[in-house]
């Protein structure tokens, strides 16, 4: 099995675009879950609580098929459309772009303002760092302490990523490892008595 590749972006990253008096500010942040974009929206909403808008666009998932688009009040496909287009344009997933505008007195129209959160979402992008992300598959193993040795060794040798553990009398490992591992790992814990796995989700 091959390896499955993404794009992100590294850590939150910000610029700025003003236009005929209105200014926009965007930000774009690496995410995972939906409960860490609205818990962002609301500390943008309270840090801008004098904003005009803030709008936004995401995209979840290394087969990028969970999507969301925001207008916040400008007219329709305004404002998220052209935020999420810049999103397809580089190619990302596991981010939100959010951009707050402040109105500066005079109206930009539909044109004007496709282009202006458009883009502010561009700037806000090429201010992030772009990395290539290998997707992998989290795994929970439950096994005896008899077994730990031959396990460590096994998921040394496939390079797992450990993210929990206990380790005692019954043994309990949480970690991340290759797509490509699966079928190994698969008939590690065929070979191990009373040994019980499970697929916990996708990094």
């Amino acid at each position: 099995m091959s390896e499955i590749t993404y794009k992100t972006i590294a850590a939150p990253s910000e610029a700025q675009y003003r236009v005929l008096g209105s200014r926009h500010i965007s930000y774009a942040y690496p995410v995972v879950t939906e409960d860490q974009i609205k818990t962002i929206i609301d500390q943008l909403w309270k840090e801008h609580h004098s904003a005009t808008h803030v709008c936004y666009a995401w995209r979840l998932g290394w087969e990028k098929k969970l999507y969301r688009i925001n207008d916040d009040g400008e007219p329709g496909g305004t404002a998220g459309k052209p935020i999420y287009g810049q999103i397809q344009s580089f190619d990302l997933t596991n981010i939100l772009i959010a951009v707050v505008r402040y109105y500066g007195g005079t109206k930009l129209g539909t044109g004007g303002l496709i282009d202006a959160y458009k883009t502010a979402a561009k700037l806000a992008i090429e201010a992030a760092s772009i990395l290539e992300h290998e997707v992998q598959d989290v795994y929970q193993l439950t096994f005896t302490h008899e077994q730990l040795p031959r396990v460590m060794k096994a998921l040394k040798e496939m390079q797992m990523n450990k993210i929990n553990s206990v380790l005692d009398l019954n043994c309990m490992l949480e970690f991340s490892i290759r797509k490509s591992q699966q079928k190994k790992l698969e008939d590690l814990s065929a070979d191990l008595t009373d040994a019980v796995l499970a697929y916990k989700g996708t990094l």
